[in-house]
């Protein structure tokens, strides 16, 4: 099994990102489809309508949106269900996270791969 990559889904697709899943809850605008060669499209994985709302992509309040996530992320059966789907393409192949955020460090897809990557040691 290896690792779990990000990506921006407005970066052009590159035939080794493997599995693309994007998951944010809300389709990224600008993008069509076919741009976007997605797998999958996962929305179930991001964060709750609240919680997103809540951090607002404000860089002083990403420690407790990572905690508040991770607590979705380990206790939500949905999630925890998606996750194991993520895990069993991963055994098979490259796995890229696709996401929409501007920011490329204050963002829920990187809470989602450091959690996945654990998963997978």
């Amino acid at each position: 099994m290896g690792e779990f990559f990000l990506k921006r889904v407005y970066e052009p697709y590159e035939e080794s990102d493997g599995f693309r899943i994007l998951v944010d809850r809300l389709w990224p605008r600008g993008i069509s489809k076919d741009v976007a060669k997605l797998t999958a499209w996962q929305k179930d994985i991001a964060p709750s309508p609240e919680l997103r709302k809540w951090f607002c992509h404000k860089p002083e309040l990403f420690e407790e949106f990572r905690r508040k996530y991770l607590e979705e992320l380990r206790t939500d059966e949905q999630k925890l269900k998606i996750i194991d789907e993520i895990k069993t393409m991963a055994a098979t192949g490259m796995v890229t996270l696709l996401y929409g955020a501007k920011d490329p460090v204050f963002n829920h897809a990187i809470v989602l791969q450091e959690e996945l990557n654990k998963l997978i040691e």
